[in-house]
């Protein structure tokens, strides 16, 4: 399947996904693959609201603030999503289920990338409204579907130890 595809497929079925790309076993090309292009995503998905404050308050010119937003989501995010993917690991280690850590980190990229979609109409919603409360509403969706596709592709990669 193609990867916009795949993504289509996540909002129906989390588990789905990652289940088949767990089972072509690991490859940390792959992973980091799936985490740059959400990390690329992201900082578009970004750009609406960042745009908004250089306009709003333009003491920081656009070009830097869009820098510091490059640099969070391409250097930054990924440090803090391999550490996360870990601690994953480790707590369902811990909670006995079987599964290696290359698991974890599909999981959680490929949440963040399957969240794509979203995170860019929040970010749009955000640039054009500011912080209203619709957009904050959506904010909480947005991070109730993380969730949901975080702790259904945990489930896929890490199977009960019966």
């Amino acid at each position: 399947m193609t990867v916009t595809a795949e993504i289509l497929a996540t909002w129906r079925d989390p588990a789905g996904p990652v289940g088949r790309l767990v089972a072509t076993g690991p490859r940390e090309d792959r992973s980091l693959a799936i985490l740059m292009a959400a990390a690329v995503l992201m900082f578009v998905a970004r750009a609406p609201s960042v745009a908004r404050a250089a306009h709003l308050d333009p003491s920081a010119p656009l070009d830097a603030r869009l820098g510091i937003t490059l640099f969070a989501m391409l250097f930054l995010l990924p440090l803090l999503a391999y550490g996360l993917a870990l601690a994953l690991h480790l707590c369902l280690r811990a909670l006995g289920r079987q599964g290696a850590a290359s698991g974890a980190r599909i999981a959680l990229f490929w949440s963040f990338l399957a969240l794509s979609p979203a995170l860019l109409l929040q970010g749009l919603a955000e640039g054009m409204l500011g912080q209203t409360g619709a957009v904050r509403a959506l904010g909480l969706l947005v991070f109730a579907a993380f969730l949901w596709f975080l702790l259904r592709g945990l489930a896929a990669a890490y199977p009960r130890a019966d």
